[in-house]
């Protein structure tokens, strides 16, 4: 059952020649960001092109809740009035993340070293989702936390009322325990560093700065270093979210694998800690490029075409990109589908535990549409059958993710067989104008 209300069973079939413009939505990761930075700054914050899937929308009612002035204006336009470094007040009643990881994670962190106490729930997927990886971290700032065996939602976590600056080094790459941790280093006092092994998406850095925050990263013989100065404060920004990669990264693959397609998508955020899917695909031999390079709002931006290339190559991912590309790795296996040769993807445990676990749902679903796919604890390979090859036909579980959800649908527009997804409810999530989107270019995806 979707997240949201009933089951929205979806199929795609093969289609004609994907054509046209793709206007994905804003990026996931820096509006969520925006929100949260934006309700822990002095005055009004502004932000234009804000993703208004409903992961973005729940941080935006947690901000609320936490007693942020959190307005949409409409058109993707929304203003946040802060209430200040350490001024969050105690929500009233549970916090409902929905099924956003990102979402809580960044939020627990925000709140964690301040003297409140809040309880964190979600939907059926996050609430199964571990938290220990931030709650661990957490703790040593001193917030204390209470839920679910195994570190799972619902959890309570009572702030820390006199908080103390921490060194942590992250063990396992994720910007979201990096974000939370840095978070809660902004009510700490003296400095927190934060030092990763394997750099990570770098949107909560660049953000930090740009709000007056005191940071600075340094390369050391452990790794990444990251050192922020507690208890600033924050100044009010106007914001222009780019365009998702992540988002971006289903049009694009699937103009790669349909005949004739030729799609532009504008506007895409290329920040070199987001944009290894698109490394990869060039690697296979994807007619991709990139026009109009630019740099907006601190980040790398460009407008990428994307072309049907009917010889791409399978190969060996390198895993130091894995950070860089975690989302994507879903729906790169519907590209290995249809490339020749195999596509080796290591270094990618961190898929076990996300919505889904992306590794089993992605094995799961290509086998039964007639791809074989050999699967490890932290990798995986898919031997793909090329061109014209792809028998399709199977019925794939969604396991309410988003991206499995989507990645299905785009195996669908190329192979021999229509592709059936059990719930396509989830996608609301990240990307709500999947539908018409892919439609308008083309694409022929319908609700059961």
């Amino acid at each position: 059952m979707s997240s949201h209300g009933d089951p929205i069973p979806m199929t795609s079939s093969a289609c004609g020649p994907l054509s046209g413009t793709a206007n994905v939505p804003g990026d996931k990761s820096i509006s969520h960001r925006s929100l949260i930075l934006g309700a822990m700054c002095v005055g009004e914050t502004t932000i234009t092109g804000l993703l208004e899937g409903q992961d973005v929308l729940d941080t935006a009612k947690a901000m609320r809740a936490f007693g942020a002035e959190v307005t949409d204006h409409g058109g993707g336009s929304w203003s946040v009035r802060g209430v200040g470094v350490g001024g969050f007040a105690e929500p009233d009643n549970v916090i409902d993340c929905g099924n956003s990881g990102t979402g809580v994670r960044l939020i627990m962190g925000a709140m964690a070293t301040q003297p409140i106490t809040a309880t964190f729930s979600g939907d059926a997927s996050l609430n199964g989702r571990p938290m220990a990886r931030v709650t661990d971290p957490l703790a040593l700032f001193g917030t204390q936390a209470v839920g679910r065996a195994g570190g799972r939602l619902p959890m309570t976590l009572v702030g820390a009322r006199e908080p103390v600056p921490v060194r942590y080094v992250v063990p396992v790459p994720s910007a979201q325990v990096k974000s939370a941790v840095l978070l809660a280093g902004l009510n700490a006092p003296g400095q927190t560093v934060v030092i990763e092994q394997e750099a990570t998406r770098d949107h909560t850095e660049r953000m930090l700065e740009g709000f007056g925050a005191e940071i600075s990263t340094r390369e050391t013989d452990e790794g990444r270093e990251i050192t922020l100065t507690g208890q600033p404060e924050l100044n009010a920004q106007h914001i222009e979210v780019p365009r998702d990669p992540s988002s971006a990264a289903f049009p694009v693959c699937a103009a790669l694998v349909v005949p004739g397609s030729d799609v532009l998508v504008p506007g895409i955020g290329l920040n070199p800690t987001r944009a290894g899917l698109f490394t990869t695909l060039r690697e296979m031999g994807a007619d991709l490029t990139y026009e109009n390079e630019r740099t907006e709002g601190g980040e790398p931006v460009a407008d990428l075409r994307a072309r049907f290339s009917p010889d791409m190559q399978g190969i060996e991912v390198p895993p130091e990109r894995a950070a860089s590309m975690i989302d994507e790795y879903p729906v790169l296996s519907v590209v290995a589908a249809y490339a020749k040769g195999q596509t080796v993807m290591r270094g990618v445990r961190e898929l076990r535990v996300k919505e889904s676990d992306r590794i089993d749902a992605m094995a799961k679903g290509l086998r039964a549409n007639g791809i074989t796919v050999d699967e490890g604890e932290d990798w995986w390979t898919v031997t793909g059958a090329g061109h014209g090859n792809v028998a399709g036909g199977a019925i794939c579980a969604s396991e309410l993710d988003h991206r499995i959800a989507m990645s299905f649908l785009i195996l669908g527009m190329a192979s021999n067989a229509p592709v059936r997804v059990d719930d396509g409810g989830p996608i609301a999530t990240s990307f709500p104008i999947f539908e018409p989107l892919m439609t308008e270019l083309g694409a022929s995806v319908a609700r059961d």
